[in-house]
């Protein structure tokens, strides 16, 4: 059971461990022991995040998210198995609370008055510019 904020907890169902070699530090240990750690998070299925949640979640998770809506996070950083299954589920914890803020809504705006005259100031500038730069050939 992982505890996302005290309204969402997700299910062990919904989380599935796979331990695989991982690269990086650990010396001759490396060749002999899974350490590294592939945190399957069924997203799609999961009763836990709304509708809403899920579509942002999709979003953010990129090519994380297998087409069958399985969210894959690998986790190799450290040494132990324990470390990088905690790893594992601290960044998908945080991949969620990202997803749960509901993104503000853009507020059209115009330019200002100001901004629109020197915009139009700068293009008679660089019309003189090439204006002048023409050699009249009557």
């Amino acid at each position: 059971m992982l505890r996302i904020t005290p309204a969402i907890i997700l299910n062990d169902d919904d989380l599935v461990y796979d331990y695989i070699r991982s690269s990086g530090p650990g010396g001759q240990n490396i060749n002999k022991v899974a350490t590294g750690v592939q945190l399957r998070f069924d997203m799609l299925n999961t009763a836990a995040l709304s509708q809403e949640v899920k579509g942002r979640l999709k979003k953010l998770s990129g090519s994380r998210l297998s087409n069958s809506g399985v969210l894959i996070i690998e986790a190799k950083r450290f040494r132990s198995q324990e470390q990088n299954r905690l790893d594992a589920e601290t960044r998908l914890v945080a991949l969620i609370h990202k997803a749960l803020e509901q993104p503000r809504e853009r507020r059209p705006t115009r330019p200002s008055t100001s901004s629109m005259i020197k915009r139009i100031e700068a293009k008679k500038r660089h019309g003189q510019v090439k204006r002048l730069r023409q050699t009249n050939l009557d």
